[in-house]
């Protein structure tokens, strides 16, 4: 019989498999987006110096809404990693799906990063 794998085991393939080319340096870091049934979380990552420049999610107290695993939760959150990498003065960024597919709630985080100010 065939085993087959997960469905977040092969969204990890995919991943490894985009991260063969994606690469976050000082001058363009790489903005990676993870989501659970229940949140999402962002980062701004410098891969070349191992280390998380900005990060967000809707676990934070400013994110009052119930349901934060939404559109609207992803919208606050590519707003509120937007602005706190302009702050760190990081305009331009490589963005990371994580190996999911650009819709729904990734695609309205982009959305919100890139009209609150990031470029990619």
């Amino acid at each position: 019989m065939i085993n087959k794998l997960s469905r977040n085991a092969m969204r990890k393939k995919r991943h490894l498999r985009a991260r063969n080319t994606l690469v976050g340096t000082p001058v363009r870091p790489r903005l990676n987006v993870f989501r659970s049934n229940k949140h999402m979380y962002a980062q701004i990552i410098d891969d070349v110096n191992g280390e998380t420049l900005v990060a967000a999610s809707t676990l934070e107290k400013e994110s009052n809404q119930e349901n934060q695993s939404n559109k609207e939760g992803a919208t606050f959150v590519g707003e509120t990693v937007a602005k706190r990498a302009q702050e760190k003065d990081i305009s331009k960024v490589v963005f990371d799906r994580g190996g999911y597919k650009y819709h729904g709630r990734i695609k309205a985080l982009a959305d919100a990063a890139r009209s609150a100010g990031l470029e990619f």
